[in-house]
C-alpha cells in the first residue's frame, strides 16, 4: 500500500491556518480578557467615565460597545439604555453620554460588551443649575450730565407807594407852581379891568 504524501501548497496553508489559531488568542489576549470601568460623574448631566485594560491599565483604543442606565434612588423612574462615545479634548480613556441626566440623584450603571467584558457603577447627583438672574433696574446712562444754567437773579419789583405816602417835596413844589400861575391870571384880569375903566373915564 503506497502513502500519498500531500503537495507543498496543501501543508503551506495548513501552516498558515495553524498559525493564525495560535496568534489570534495571544493578540486577543495582550491586553488581559476583561476592562476596567470607572464611572466618574457627571458634567452638565452627561455620564463619564474612564475605560481601561484591566491588566495593564492601558486606554482601550478600539470601538467600545457599552450600554449605560441611569435609575432614580426609589426605582420609580430608568434611563437609558444610552451609549458611550469618546469624550473629546479629555484624556485617551475618557468616555461619556451624548444624552444628559436631569438634575437628582441618580445610580448609573456601564456594561461593556466589546473589545471585553467589564461593568462599573456610582451614585451621580446632579445638581439644578439656576436660570441666570434678572433684573428690571436700568442701566445707568453713561451720558455726562447736562451743564446747568445758573437761574437769573429776581429783582424784586420797586414798592407802591400806599395813598397819602407821595413825597411831600414833588406834591409841594407842584402846589407852588399851580398857585403862583393862578396869582397871575387874576393880577392880569384886575389889570386890565381897571385899564378898561380909565378908558371909559377918559372918554366921558
Amino acid at each position: 500500500m503506497r502513502t500519498k504524501i500531500a503537495s507543498p501548497t496543501v501543508l503551506t496553508a495548513l501552516a498558515a491556518v495553524l498559525g493564525l489559531m495560535f496568534l489570534t488568542p495571544v493578540a486577543a489576549h495582550a491586553h488581559g480578557d476583561t476592562v476596567k470601568v470607572v464611572v466618574t460623574g457627571q458634567r452638565e448631566g452627561r455620564v463619564t467615565a474612564d475605560i481601561t485594560w484591566e491588566n495593564d491599565g492601558d486606554a482601550v483604543e478600539e470601538a467600545v460597545a457599552a450600554t449605560v442606565n441611569a435609575t432614580n434612588p426609589d426605582g420609580s423612574r430608568t434611563l437609558g439604555p444610552w451609549r458611550l462615545v469618546r469624550d473629546t479634548g479629555a484624556s485617551r480613556a475618557a468616555w461619556t453620554t451624548a444624552e444628559a441626566l436631569p438634575p437628582g440623584s441618580w445610580k448609573v450603571t456601564v456594561d461593556v460588551g466589546f473589545p471585553a467584558l467589564g461593568h462599573g457603577e456610582l451614585e451621580v447627583a446632579v445638581p439644578v443649575v439656576d436660570p441666570a438672574p434678572t433684573t428690571g433696574t436700568p442701566a445707568a446712562s453713561t451720558a455726562p450730565p447736562a451743564a446747568t444754567t445758573p437761574a437769573a437773579p429776581v429783582t424784586a419789583p420797586a414798592p407802591t407807594p400806599e395813598p397819602g405816602t407821595e413825597d411831600t417835596g414833588t406834591d409841594s413844589g407842584l402846589w407852588w407852581t399851580t398857585a403862583g400861575v393862578a396869582v397871575l391870571a387874576l393880577a392880569g384880569a384886575a389889570t386890565g379891568i381897571l385899564i378898561r375903566r380909565r378908558r371909559r373915564l377918559r372918554l366921558r
